[in-house]
């Protein structure tokens, strides 16, 4: 950049000066790149076998061969992913520390007291990919679409139960966002994890359950629930059609996502462009697919403003409906 002399007109600058400004201008470069050969830890702050890890396990292996270096997925699970995200928040930032996580991130910066703050203790990198959640109910309940559905519930107060995988998850968000946004109340019925609330959503215990694909995908193949509509557009191809909760008339919208995070300060540029590259190839878009994912990459910033808008959103739900840490 130009220096400026007061009044705005362009400084005279030394030769040595303006060597100093032309280093200083060059591009900036990944202390991980400078470290060829030293691995990168990737934290994924759940247990193996999760949707984190599903998207993080195909990500480093084609980051280690585009950066030169091994990237090793370390699983530190924990306190809702508190535990990992306080680690990663804490290391150095020298680019060999990195984090994939998801929007249950955010739902937790809001009624978790952690060791580190959501947005300032982190660098966003990029966003990674991006699933819809889904619109499910129980094959013998009545509605048919989203606007009979929000019809027998404002009939109805308090008598549709709806399933989650726990409370203050982000089923729990999404679901009581749906409900204010919708304007009707409906009983939460709380599960420890999603499979036991997809059983009793087939069995017809529960009436609603707004999930992924991934969560329920047998169930909805099998025909033993019903598919109403997407919370959001952009799902894979090989998804069963519905419609948008949107295109039926609601101002509700929700998906979630997953993106890479790194400790505050890290320089994340040429770690951007290798992320890209290695979203953009087909077999990385075929195991996200099976998650009922696509790859949607977008560098820091848009990864940023995200992050910040899905905090203040979970923060209105969390007063609305009452949402407390467990």
């Amino acid at each position: 950049m130009a220096g400026f002399a007061p009044g705005g007109q362009p400084a005279m600058l030394f030769p040595m000066q303006r060597r100093a400004l032309v280093l200083l201008a060059a591009p900036t470069i990944s202390p991980a790149r400078a470290q060829p050969g030293r691995p990168v830890r990737l934290v994924v702050p759940f247990p193996p076998g999760g949707s984190n890890d599903v998207i993080a396990r195909p990500l480093a292996e084609k980051l280690s061969a585009r950066l030169g270096q091994p990237v090793i997925v370390e699983n530190r699970p924990g306190a809702g992913g508190a535990i990992g995200a306080a680690q990663v928040a804490q290391a150095a930032p020298d680019g060999l520390t990195l984090m994939v996580t998801s929007s249950s991130f955010a739902a937790s910066a809001v009624i978790q007291r952690t060791p580190y703050d959501a947005q300032g203790s982190f660098e966003p990198v990029a966003l990674l990919a991006r699933a819809p959640f889904l619109v499910l109910t129980a094959l013998e309940f009545p509605p048919r679409d989203i606007a009979a559905l929000i019809a027998w519930a404002r009939a109805r107060p308090g008598q549709v139960d709806f399933g989650s995988s726990g409370p203050g998850g982000i089923n729990h968000f999404v679901t009581e966002y749906f409900a204010l946004r919708a304007g009707v109340r409906m009983n939460h019925v709380p599960y420890r994890g999603m499979p036991p609330a997809v059983t009793d959503l087939v069995a017809g215990h529960i009436q609603l359950l707004i999930t992924t694909m991934a969560s329920a995908s047998g169930a909805i193949r099998d025909g033993r629930v019903r598919l109403l509509a997407y919370a959001a557009g952009g799902a894979p191809a090989s998804s069963p059609a519905a419609p948008t909760v949107r295109a039926a008339g609601l101002d509700y919208e929700a998906s979630i996502w997953w993106g890479l995070l790194a400790p505050r300060g890290t320089a994340s540029g040429p770690l951007q462009v290798a992320i890209r590259e290695a979203l953009a190839e087909p077999d990385v878009a075929r195991i996200y697919e099976a998650e009922g994912a696509r790859p949607a990459f977008a560098p820091g910033p848009v990864f940023q403003a995200e992050l910040a808008a899905d905090i203040a959103r979970f923060r209105e739900v969390a007063t609305a409906a009452n949402i407390r840490a467990e």
